[in-house]
């Protein structure tokens, strides 16, 4: 058998989180800059999002945060806008759920942002129309079965 000469394993790639416990600045957007919702990850390192200025735009994780900071759907993030391209932008930073709560209350997103939810969109029709999936059986079509 060959020696092991590597400084580790799978468990030494990933480091450890400590960044994660310590209070960090809360960032503002500037000139250039947007917030927005994710809507859907699309994969590739790509998602979709609605920016708070109601453009639907298509954004590129930087290579930074590429599978450091993992973003899911429903997520408040900032994003660099280009200047060629405005169907597309590029994730600048994402904003931990107290940091989007602080945002709230500032005034920098709008009140009818809705936080701290995974999936974005209509809840309210899936609510509604979630009773039709189930059908009813009374007692005499269970002893026919």
């Amino acid at each position: 058998m060959p020696k092991n000469k590597g400084k580790g394993g799978k468990n030494r790639k990933r480091g450890k989180n400590e960044a994660d416990d310590e209070k960090r600045e809360l960032i503002f957007k500037e000139d250039g800059q947007e917030y927005a919702q994710v809507l859907r990850m699309l994969g590739n390192g790509r998602c979709d999002v609605m920016c708070i200025d109601g453009v639907k735009r298509l954004c590129h994780i930087r290579g930074k945060m590429h599978k450091k900071v993992w973003i899911a759907a429903g997520d408040i993030i900032l994003v660099g806008l280009r200047d060629y391209q405005d169907d597309k932008a590029d994730v600048i930073l994402k904003y931990m759920s107290d940091e989007a709560r602080l945002l709230k209350a500032y005034g920098e997103l709008p009140e009818n942002t809705r936080l701290n939810e995974g999936i974005v969109g209509d809840l309210d029709e899936d609510e509604e129309n979630a009773g039709d999936d189930y059908i009813e059986f009374e007692d005499e079509d269970i002893d026919r079965i």
